[in-house]
């Protein structure tokens, strides 16, 4: 039997790793310039949008490995950009906040980074982006939002 290969051009989830790959390429330049990495970064908006998250809620919302961000958090809090405390309130979990410092940073490579994603979607009208983003939640949801990569 002959075997039929896969159109990679028509492949969704090879497209979507490409697109990933390329807006992390462009997500890494703009944030070396503020001293940042994408997971970095990831951490501080999380930390804006919901203070206080453990680590093992940081590594989920980041898409990294709990042992990976310990290694994040450690460069924040080396940095001045991230703080907690140096006894768990409750329980283990080391709540983490941003600093002013942090917010600050944050505040500068946001802009940089909605710059990326701004041309990312140019081509795109607000009702085909509005479609894209509702498509890929569906998509994820599909697969059962799978744990983070290893490592």
């Amino acid at each position: 039997m002959e075997q039929v290969g896969l159109d990679l051009d028509r492949s969704i989830g090879y497209q979507l790793k490409r697109a990933h790959a390329a807006l992390r390429a462009a997500m890494d330049a703009a944030l070396r310039r503020h001293g940042l990495t994408t997971p970095q970064y990831a951490c501080l908006e999380l930390l804006d949008q919901r203070p206080g998250l453990s680590n093992a809620e940081l590594a989920r919302g980041a898409f990294v490995t709990r042992q990976s961000m310990n290694v994040v958090l450690r460069n924040l809090q080396d940095a001045g950009l991230v703080e907690r405390p140096r006894a768990a309130p409750h329980g283990r979990a080391l709540p983490a906040t941003l600093t002013e410092t942090g917010g600050a940073r944050l505040l500068a490579a946001r802009a940089d980074v909605l710059d990326v994603e701004r041309l990312m979607v140019r081509d795109l009208d607000p009702a085909r982006t509005d479609l894209l983003v509702d498509a890929l939640t569906g998509m994820a949801a599909a697969l059962g939002e799978s744990e983070p990569p290893a490592g």
